[in-house]
């Protein structure tokens, strides 16, 4: 079974170290010590939590929950950047670790008032997902 450090829970769920120790804390994650001593979680437990975490957030872009959609990934995030031009856009979401870039027309950016500090949440739907695993 995958056993992580708190400091790599924390960069995979895009929280600080210090919300992971309150999750042990509080019963959410179980903690047990490596052969150096340090705590580290179960990777299935960390999963799970953030499972159950992703699915208490709404569907909307304003997280009430009101849109159904068919996109099951979803990435609600900080916009930080917003390169327009007269048709198309891009901009550049941070969802925790990651950064998510998308191109959309300049009249949905307009519609949406995406700009830099704003929240969004971008929603991928592919027929193709490589998927690569951690060395063993």
């Amino acid at each position: 079974m995958t056993q992580l450090r708190i400091s790599e829970a924390a960069s995979l769920t895009g929280v600080s170290d210090d919300t992971v120790r309150r999750w042990i804390d509080r019963g959410e994650l179980t903690a047990s010590p490596d052969d150096s001593g340090r705590k580290t979680v179960a990777g299935a437990d960390l999963a799970r939590l953030a499972q159950e975490r992703a699915a208490g957030r709404g569907a909307g872009v304003d997280g009430s929950g009101d849109a159904a959609v068919s996109a099951r990934n979803s990435f609600r995030g900080l916009v930080t950047s917003v390169k327009s031009d007269e048709v198309m856009s891009q901009v550049d979401i941070q969802c925790g670790p990651y950064r998510v870039v998308s191109l959309i027309s300049t009249e949905a950016v307009r519609e949406m008032g995406l700009e830099p500090g704003s929240l969004a949440t971008a929603r991928v739907k592919a027929t193709s997902v490589v998927i690569e695993g951690a060395p063993q």
